[in-house]
């Protein structure tokens, strides 16, 4: 498909699907020899509603092998006041291309009410991890007009009050949070143009209804899927099918299914930690038009006075407000370095700086080498990665060496990069706080610190050098968010990778046989946030570590030393007499297998999952002397830190 004109129900992003799909599926599905994980990898590909339904087959059928590989495993439960079969059918594929592996429950059709309501319900025995609530105006008495004073006003409060009350019952009975959806206007008015401003009519009603519920009915743990926004970029006259839902009272289009699917599962993946941290851009004929190598500063295409040079500025414009929201900016370029910075520091109209760009990789190695060694340098893993490049033979080389890194299919068109790029949806967030603003800044600082580590040398020194200052404090409101965003993505530094919501985090605020800590870390190269959360579990005798995470960013900075001191002495005024850690192995994080015993822990033998239990007599622990400065709170004053 060509990318100068993309249609309405397209993923462009994505490469068109291989001729033979259906007997690779098939032999994926009948054959359990063969390898599970090239089902992730038909998955990458632009799949229409009867793939995605074929692949879900294949799915079903080696769904052992699938739990196996990595994939962070969902239970979904979908409760719909319309026919959400087609939707349910197309999530298992589409989930595999956003890393999760997907277990889904469809309430009965119009038994929405009485399944959320219904603590015994089917629906809760599934015992799912989100619910799925979705609505349509007609259910929420939003389909017809209400021209009566102030019934357009009311009409907007019940359908709020209904959804609302169907949230927090899925909070009481369920523990878990929602996923509600915004309402896509009707493609139909009533007064024409005027309909935008008259109280009570359909288009302004639904148009009220999605404003409040996206600004007054999120709880901790909720996720908001704008189908509303979907519907407007695809288009109404697109988007709706009238004869489908009198016929069968499905919301929208077949050919939607696919998108609609896809937005739902991306969402999904950024509330389990699994969007995208980094964006490299390739140079030449990607931030500019031309080869800066052969045709000089002057003679680039970029900015003001052609469409090509503006289509280029767009793209940077993108870039740059991605790093304004903490997407970390990386370089990759087969170009001679002193070539490809002379934009950055020469050409007027460049919208980004080289101070944006975290890593900047220009050379003539190969660029799926360049893309691990950013990773490396920014300490992050390659499937943080989204690559841009116009050059179609770098793209595939790359999907093909390193088919974690997100490669979007851009096509020829510069000015239509930035629309495929956002519509790919790798940067997918579900919050949005300080500590975001800060990441882009946190990771060039850390790219900083290596720099300087290499000139110092000596570790010691290293570090006293860098005027550490850690904060630890238990969990809070303020950092609610940050702390379940932790818990949700944190993969490599994480001893037992438990997640736990944004609900259950605050929960655990308020219970005293939580020992809780949320780590912060300062140093003279800036603020790298919240590093660190921790929860133990607190018996009389011992207290059992259920969670120990740390952002690897921060590796060998010996905060989890610092971590350990304040943990201990608390254990201690409390009366415990022994700290208990155990390992659970997954494949991502056997960078800690050894923690505990680094730490001073003792051997306490092997758990039946592979994992191992390790314990600390606190007797004879004693606090290590610690190249910064500990700042506790004052719940946790007097640590021997």
């Amino acid at each position: 498909m060509s990318r100068s004109v993309i249609e309405p129900f397209a993923l462009p992003w994505l490469l068109d699907p291989p001729e033979d799909l259906r007997s690779q599926l098939k032999v994926l599905r009948k054959d359990a020899e063969s390898d599970a994980g090239d089902l992730r990898r038909l998955a990458g590909y632009a799949l229409d509603l009867n793939q995605l339904g074929q692949m879900g087959k294949a799915v079903a059928a080696r769904r052992d092998d699938l739990a196996a590989s990595g994939l962070r495993p969902l239970r979904l439960a979908i409760a719909a006041t319309h026919t959400a079969d087609f939707l349910v059918e197309a999530l298992p594929a589409t989930a595999l291309r956003h890393g999760l592996l997907i277990d889904s429950y469809q309430a009965d059709y119009g038994q929405t009410a009485q399944a959320v309501l219904d603590p015994s319900s089917a629906l809760f025995a599934f015992k799912p991890d989100l619910v799925a609530l979705a609505f349509d105006p007609l259910a929420l008495g939003l389909a017809s007009p209400r021209l009566d004073e102030g019934g357009g006003e009311e009409a907007v409060q019940s359908a709020l009050d209904y959804v609302t009350s169907l949230r927090d019952a899925v909070h009481a009975n369920a523990g878990v949070g929602v996923v509600l959806q915004t309402l896509p206007m009707p493609q139909t008015a009533l007064f024409g143009s005027f309909d935008a401003g008259q109280p009570g009519s359909v288009r302004w009603m639904v148009s009220r209804f999605n404003a409040r519920l996206a600004a007054e009915a999120l709880g901790p743990g909720d996720l908001l899927l704008d189908l509303a926004a979907l519907a407007e970029t695809v288009g109404l006259a697109q988007w709706h099918d009238a004869a489908r839902w009198h016929d069968a009272k499905v919301p929208y289009a077949l050919d939607a299914v696919p998108l609609a699917a896809d937005h739902l599962c991306r969402l999904l993946a950024a509330a389990r930690g699994l969007s995208r941290k980094c964006l490299v851009l390739d140079l030449d004929n990607t931030l500019w038009g031309g080869v800066i190598g052969d045709d000089g500063v002057d003679g680039i295409a970029l900015g003001q006075g052609s469409g090509t040079g503006e289509a280029f500025t767009a793209i940077q414009s993108l870039a740059r407000d991605l790093r304004t929201r903490g997407i970390i900016l990386a370089v990759c370029s087969k170009n001679e370095e002193s070539n490809a910075l002379i934009p950055f520091r020469e050409h007027d109209e460049m919208v980004l700086k080289e101070e944006d760009i975290a890593v900047f990789v220009a050379n003539w190695t190969d660029k799926a080498s360049n893309l691990q060694h950013i990773a490396k340098v920014l300490n992050i893993g390659v499937d943080a990665l989204v690559f841009l490049d116009d050059n179609p033979a770098e793209r595939e080389r790359v999907r093909q060496e390193l088919p974690q890194v997100a490669v979007p299919e851009v096509g020829a068109d510069p000015a239509q990069y930035p629309l495929i790029l956002s519509a790919a949806g790798y940067f997918e967030a579900v919050s949005f706080g300080d500590e975001d603003r800060k990441r882009a800044d946190m990771y060039a600082a850390n790219a900083a610190r290596s720099s300087a580590m290499q000139k110092i040398g000596n570790m010691d020194d290293y570090l006293r050098s860098l005027d550490m200052v850690c904060s630890l404090r238990p969990f809070d409101a303020l950092g609610r968010a940050r702390t379940a965003q932790l818990v949700n993505k944190s993969n490599q530094f994480n001893l037992t990778t438990r997640r736990y919501t944004e609900a259950e985090v605050e929960a655990f605020e308020a219970d005293p046989a939580k020992f809780t800590l949320q780590v912060r870390l300062e140093d003279r190269f800036g603020d790298n946030g919240m590093i660190s959360v921790v929860i133990f579990d607190c018996g009389e005798e011992e207290w059992v570590c259920d969670t120990w995470l740390m952002s690897c960013r921060v590796l060998g900075r010996r905060v989890e030393e610092a971590v350990l001191a304040v943990v201990a002495d608390a254990a201690r005024k409390a009366g415990a007499q022994r700290l208990v850690g155990e390992w659970l192995p997954t494949p991502k994080n056997g960078l800690v297998e050894k923690h505990f015993e680094k730490l001073g822990f003792t051997f306490a033998g092997d758990l039946a999952d592979g994992g191992t239990r390790w314990v600390l007599d606190l007797a004879n622990y004693q606090a290590p002397d610690l190249p910064m400065v500990i700042e506790r709170a004052d719940e946790l004053a007097g640590a021997d830190a």
